[in-house]
């Protein structure tokens, strides 16, 4: 459970309708072979000792008194074989004189609770209250009878909340089944009162496109409440008599679906929680507020894991978390962005009347989509192209390929191309500082990119227009930008995309403007290698690759994306990066591009706290004026101090 990592599995066990004995060593044989893989809490379905399907034998003692057999079965396999996980089982349960629907909560032997079911469903195909009593408004200790070497009396009651005092974060809450299907699911409650896991057992009976859904109904709870969601279904072996259950088990962190099984195929689902990430989340969401009014109707139940051991990681984590896995929703998403970008830069133009926008171009990503963004919103304007002014400035360091690539994007897009070469600019500015012209070092690179800029800003004034940064936000993280040069702008379009989505923002337009030209044109701009062109190239190639001198802009997305999004610690993201990039980086490799992101974020903060307006596109942005407020001088020494120990 390093790093706020369990391991958690939602299980469909094999059943007989009635048959309690089977039943238990099912449910048995299931919780000793997800437990040699690690899982700490194991969610078992909705009445899975009896089956859900047994209608009016629910009014028999003979099957009341196997579901207790059956369950003290399990408590005592639990602790004399000293299992070390959190069971949820569901059964059928007496408490004076009614019957209730409940989940009992076990751990290494001890029956830590019992909680009622509090919606009883009465419609359509389910008829529970025949049978079932719905759970008592207040909690109370019982006795339950063959039981008593278990528990010295058990909590009984659904506002009941199970905590480890030494796994920091996990707080399990119960719903059972209709409960997540109500208007306001009892989980709501649990959340508010400091639950971070909560368990559903269900028998969700199977029709077409229930499973769509269901899907959606745990996802969004589990978003909605900031927590993860494990619910444990029904399926094959309750009775078809009138119904079908497909074991349909998902686990769900914070809106997002970790893993499910598949359908109609007694399976355990399996993954693992991460309890610091919903910590950071609710930390972060300062309207996510723990309700003492709730928190004081709570019975809290505390126990210890006996091992805190490291949680192997199986599931998966993106290499380009800015970037949506999926095609289709990549597609949408990059459509999305565009739109944000250009109505972001629209509004700007408008406020202030402004018909001319100046566009410094290199043949590069994020000048390529600087300057898409800004003919979209020349086009939502309805303005001419040509007031759009796209500038290349060759120097020391420009290729032919860039140049070649700038002039015709530019003419293909029908936008005003203007050349301004600065060689001689920028020498004659050597000579009057005093610069040796053959020393390649930081004033040789700067000079170039501050020339730049102060040709874009005065042609803007030529104009009456507007100087568009085209600076992304992985360039920002790393201060990888020259201050008062390419770092200044009136308006900067890609000011929070960072460089992996600027790659498939541009192959989005490549691929979708059904311009072969245009397309070649920006595949070709893909294919080039990220370069700020400062130093002369060697035999007429770019000699000067940013990648090779600061990192792979992978990694670095990487770790800025888990260090704003979730305020992990260096070593947390260090372990997932080794996870997730084994086999393309070398542990030493990550390790040396992580000290490397972190001395520059910290070192370059000035710079971030200067930078132009720009448009909010996602989770993550750098802006001083919105999600990001540091002190340029803060000190870097305990987030390396925390990367040394792993050494």
């Amino acid at each position: 459970m390093k790093d706020g990592f369990i391991k958690v599995a939602a299980i469909t066990p094999d059943i007989r309708v009635g048959d309690t004995k089977f039943n238990t060593k099912s449910i048995i044989k299931n919780i000793m072979a997800v437990y040699e893989k690690g899982v700490k809490l194991a969610v078992f379905p909705e009445l899975c000792i009896t089956g859900y399907t047994c209608g009016d034998l629910f009014l028999q003692d003979t099957l009341l008194q196997g579901a207790l057999d059956g369950l003290a079965e399990i408590c005592t396999f639990s602790g004399n074989n000293n299992i070390d996980m959190v069971i949820v089982v569901g059964l059928p349960l007496m408490n004076n004189s009614r019957l209730y629907n409940t989940a009992a909560v076990i751990h290494d032997g001890s029956l830590l609770g019992i909680v009622p079911k509090q919606n009883i469903p009465n419609y359509s195909e389910f008829y529970e209250a025949r049978h079932f009593t719905a759970a008592p408004s207040k909690t109370e200790v019982i006795r339950v009878p063959g039981l008593d070497a278990y528990c010295d009396g058990v909590v009984f009651g659904s506002k009941h909340l199970f905590k480890a005092l030494n796994m920091p974060g996990f707080v399990l809450g119960i719903d059972i089944c209709e409960d997540l299907w109500m208007p306001v699911p009892p989980s709501c409650y649990h959340a508010m009162a400091s639950a971070t896991i909560i368990a559903n057992l269900s028998a969700s009976d199977e029709t077409t496109g229930k499973n769509i859904y269901r899907r959606e109904l745990v996802g969004s709870q589990a978003a909605r409440l900031v927590c993860a969601y494990i619910y444990a279904d029904a399926g094959e072996g309750e009775s078809s008599t009138d119904l079908v259950f497909s074991g349909h088990n998902i686990i769900a962190e914070n809106g997002t679906i970790l893993t499910e099984t598949e359908r109609f195929t007694n399976q355990a689902a399996i993954t693992e929680i991460d309890l610091g990430r919903l910590a950071s989340e609710r930390r972060r969401m300062t309207t996510f507020d723990i309700k003492t009014p709730y928190e004081a109707d709570y019975t809290v139940t505390s126990f210890k894991f006996c091992h805190i051991t490291e949680t192997a990681l199986t599931r998966k984590y993106p290499r380009t978390p800015f970037v949506p896995g999926n095609k289709s929703d990549m597609e949408q998403h990059c459509n999305e962005i565009l739109n944000i970008q250009a109505m972001g830069l629209k509004k700007r133009l408008a406020h202030t009347n402004c018909q001319n926008a100046v566009v410094g171009i290199s043949g590069g990503l994020d000048s390529t989509l600087a300057l898409l963004v800004t003919v979209k919103s020349f086009d939502m304007l309805g303005l001419g192209r040509s007031g759009i002014q796209a500038v290349t400035m060759p120097c020391f360091g420009t290729t032919g390929r860039t140049y070649n690539n700038s002039c015709s994007l530019a003419k293909k897009l029908g936008v005003t191309l203007k050349e301004v070469p600065v060689h001689e600019a920028v020498s004659l500015h050597f000579r009057d500082i005093g610069h040796d012209a053959n020393v390649h070092d930081v004033t040789y690179e700067n000079a170039q990119a501050r020339q730049r800029t102060l040709i874009l800003m005065d042609i803007a004034n030529q104009s009456g227009g507007m100087v568009v940064g085209t600076g992304d936000m992985s360039e920002l993280a790393l201060g990888w930008a020259t201050y008062n040069g390419d770092h200044m702008s009136m308006y900067g379009v890609n000011s929070s995309v960072p460089k992996t989505l600027v790659r498939y923002l541009v192959l989005y337009y490549a691929e979708t403007c059904n311009d072969n030209e245009l397309k070649d044109i920006l595949m070709d701009v893909l294919d080039t290698p990220v370069s700020p062109e400062l130093l002369p190239p060697e035999d007429g190639k770019i000699s000067q690759k940013t990648e090779d001198l600061v990192g792979p802009y992978e990694l670095h997305d990487f770790f800025l994306y888990y260090m704003m999004r979730f305020g992990y610690t260096p070593s947390k993201i260090y372990r997932l990066a080794k996870y997730t990039f084994d086999g393309s980086y070398s542990d030493d490799t990550i390790y040396k591009w992580m000290c490397t992101f972190y001395r520059r974020f910290f070192s370059q903060q000035f710079k971030r706290s200067c930078i132009p307006d720009g448009p909010k596109v996602g989770s993550v942005a750098l802006s001083p004026r919105g999600d990001w407020r540091m002190p340029s001088d803060a000190c870097v020494n305990i987030w390396l101090d925390d990367l040394e120990g792993l050494r």
